[in-house]
């Protein structure tokens, strides 16, 4: 009896760390790469590095907490606790599935129907950032703070299609 409970503790041990490092690899680049926040230099490194290897650490994670289910299912009898191996394993896996989401991918769409008015009648703070374009004889400004919502303009400019972006 005392070595199957120092079994299911190793279970309990694995899917604990499994849950909390792929909720960590998912939450820590949202919490660091947030649009018009400061991010310091060090903090995103880590960001981007996380980024780039999240998927292998993620897979693991949820192969090895079905694994590990596969495993404790047949050892332990009692309903309620293999409901909660099964709650445990699902957050891992849907941790795993939401960090292959991109969410600025989704956040920021580009703007295919930009409003336009005359220079007199826009209000721009003195400190505010434009890109501006003129092609044909007609000029168009984007100002940043409305860019930065997109990311990408599409207009149409004296007749020829353009992007606009920073």
């Amino acid at each position: 009896m005392h070595h199957s409970l120092s079994k299911a503790r190793g279970y309990y041990g694995l899917l604990i760390t499994t849950i909390l490092v792929s909720f960590l690899c998912l939450a820590y680049p949202l919490y660091v790469i947030r649009p018009f926040r400061y991010q310091g230099p060090r903090e995103l490194a880590m960001a981007l590095a996380l980024i780039r290897v999240r998927p292998l650490i993620e897979g693991v994670c949820a192969l090895l907490a079905i694994g590990g289910l596969a495993w404790y299912w047949r050892l332990e009898p009692r309903r309620l606790r293999r409901i909660a191996s099964v709650a445990g394993t699902f957050f891992v896996c849907v941790f795993a599935v939401l960090s292959r989401v991109n969410i600025y991918e989704l956040m920021f769409h580009p703007d295919v129907h930009p409003a336009f008015a005359a220079v007199r009648q826009v209000k721009l703070d003195p400190t505010d950032n434009v890109l501006a374009v003129k092609f044909g004889g007609i000029a168009r400004a984007y100002p940043v703070r409305v860019i930065a919502y997109h990311h990408i303009i599409n207009d149409l400019v004296g007749g020829v299609p353009i992007v606009a972006t920073y």
